[in-house]
């Protein structure tokens, strides 16, 4: 028979994951989870080309008008707002998963950019915005001369 030394706080962790788990069973999932801000977040997708940042950001139920785009020291800020709907209408709901409320998300830019010709465009809950790179931050082809 082997003795197996018995450790209180591995019981209580176990015990506090278990909690935890039955909680969001319970009530849907967490509203914040590990590395994230509460709320609502846009998920957002950056590329570059040789002229230009794209990025992309979903923010569905947004529409223009509740849209706000900043950008100052190669940091993008989007603002905005996702309006709940008609709340005159009484209604019991089962499940409720959908987030509203106000939103910002700041953005650092990785190379210096253009910022007065920036443009954005939406088109089907998502945001497309193309930002030229400024000049120096373009690769340059440096030819080579041989002798």
């Amino acid at each position: 028979m082997t003795l197996i030394r018995w450790e209180p706080l591995t019981e209580l962790t176990t015990l506090h994951k278990e909690m935890d788990r039955l909680w969001e069973e319970f009530f849907g999932t967490p509203l914040k989870e590990e590395g994230q801000e509460a709320g609502i977040s846009p998920a957002v997708d950056i590329a570059e080309t040789d002229d230009a940042l794209i990025i992309k950001a979903h923010v569905p139920g947004v529409s223009k008008e509740h849209l706000h785009l900043s950008l100052a020291d190669n940091m993008l800020t989007l603002k905005g707002e996702v309006k709940e709907e008609d709340a005159k209408q009484k209604k019991h709901f089962y499940r409720r998963e959908i987030r509203y409320g106000t939103f910002q998300r700041t953005i650092p830019l990785p190379v210096s950019v253009q910022a007065d010709q920036t443009r954005a465009r939406l088109k089907d809950g998502v945001l497309f915005i193309t930002i030229p790179k400024s000049e120096y931050a373009r690769r340059k082809e440096i030819p080579v001369e041989v002798r």
